[in-house]
């Protein structure tokens, strides 16, 4: 029979039940505290093993911030840079306003760099104002300094105008672009392109584009969405125009804005060899008008017009628009077309000459009688269109009124400053 010896004890066995022994007395030692010096030594514990650096108030360099232009600086230009730089710490906040209560000067815009350490200015200033520059830093104990400037800016010694079409709170027709004319020529175009936005509810694509009336010379920038206005949209401009140099240091003086509406969609179109202007709205035929256009010597302007303006009575002269043929005739019921003196007014004095619908005799307006010249100046808008198509005229420049819809729409963006 085969029998089992136990198996020799291993050389470290001593020292690992040693080891045990010495673990268990440990565990009973610790059982002898009371919880509170369970958690001291557990909270000590944990407080050397996860110690992060911070820093001693005492030890934190101030905040320092620098403003460009300071208080002692001479007078700078309106379209100068406004510059605030901080050191040991961040910038928290920058004001640049206009002095005294309820300015008409701009208020100051600017950005902060990614690194909150330095602001600059986004938009010019108001020519001949004093401004006042508040700006805070933040060092790295969170303690705040802050700094004062006051500087001014010079006055304009040549100004710029700019007259806004159309008009705050007004409703106008679907042809109707947002134009803003200058007193002067502008040369630095792209300069006051800058300073523009539209919004548009609903959603518009559109485009800037520069036009200069060709009788007139008035430069202007009209923005015209790429097709016409739906009804109803609600457009806004916002124009930072103030302290902007249109060039040779002329300043504009003011922002500008305005708000409008687009009415009712209403389309004329005049067929010059038929003799009539059929009248739409929302897409509806109203009404075919027989009218007499521009005679073979004095020819209607082909193409796409805007109404700018009506008045029941106009006098209109040879001389005022350069005709040879002498004429100084009060006319009844007249909405202007072009800046060149192209109307669609009532003819009284060719009621019976078998002219309307028949035959072209007018020196270049659109004729009609007395009864529907009335009915459509009565409906006539602001900003509606007229299509005049079959003259042996060329089409009206973009200058000439409103005759920006006569170019196609990229060939309009390119009347942009910054295209």
């Amino acid at each position: 029979m085969l029998t089992h010896s136990a198996p020799p004890t291993a050389p470290h066995d001593s020292r690992k039940r040693s080891s045990v022994l010495l673990s268990v007395r440990s565990l009973r030692t610790l059982s002898t505290l009371t919880v509170p010096a369970i958690a001291v030594a557990l909270l000590a514990g944990c407080q050397s093993a996860s110690k992060t650096a911070s820093v001693d108030p005492a030890d934190a360099k101030p905040a320092r911030i620098t403003i460009t232009p300071s208080s002692d600086t001479a007078a700078i230009a309106p379209d100068a840079t406004v510059k605030v730089t901080a050191s040991h710490g961040t910038l928290t906040k920058v004001r640049v306003v206009p002095d005294g209560a309820g300015s008409q000067a701009a208020t100051v815009t600017g950005a902060l760099s990614p690194s909150k350490s330095s602001w600059r200015s986004t938009r010019t200033m108001t020519p001949g104002t004093t401004y006042t520059v508040e700006a805070t830093a933040t060092n790295a104990a969170g303690k705040s300094a802050v700094q004062h400037s006051t500087f001014r800016t010079r006055p304009a010694q040549q100004t710029n105008g700019v007259t806004v079409t159309p008009s705050k709170g007004s409703t106008v027709g679907i042809g109707q672009p947002v134009s803003l004319a200058f007193d002067h020529p502008v040369t630095n175009k792209a300069a006051v392109e800058r300073t523009l936005s539209i919004s548009t509810s609903p959603k518009t694509e559109g485009s800037w584009g520069w036009a200069k009336d060709p009788l007139t010379g008035i430069e202007r920038v009209d923005w015209r969405p790429k097709t016409y206005w739906h009804k109803d949209t609600k457009v806004t401009l916002r124009a930072h125009l103030s302290g902007v140099n249109t060039g040779d240091s002329r300043y504009l003086r003011r922002d500008v804005s305005t708000t409008f509406t687009i009415g009712t969609p209403r389309i004329s179109k005049v067929d010059i060899k038929k003799h009539t202007m059929t009248v739409y709205e929302d897409g509806q035929k109203q009404k075919t008008i027989p009218i007499s256009a521009g005679q073979p010597s004095y020819p209607t302007w082909n193409g796409t017009m805007v109404v700018l303006d009506k008045a029941p009575m106009v006098n209109m002269t040879s001389e005022s628009v350069g005709i040879a043929d002498s004429y100084d005739k009060d006319v009844p019921w007249a909405v202007h077309l072009t800046t060149s003196g192209t109307y669609a007014h009532a003819a009284p004095w060719n009621e019976g000459l078998g002219y309307f619908g028949q035959s072209n005799q007018s020196h270049g307006c659109v004729g009609m009688s007395l009864a529907d010249g009335k009915w459509f100046y009565n409906r006539a808008t602001r900003g509606d269109i007229v299509e005049i198509a079959g003259s042996t005229r060329a089409t009206v420049s973009t200058g000439n009124g409103f005759g920006d819809w006569n170019l196609p729409y990229p060939s309009w963006q390119k009347l942009s400053a910054l295209r």
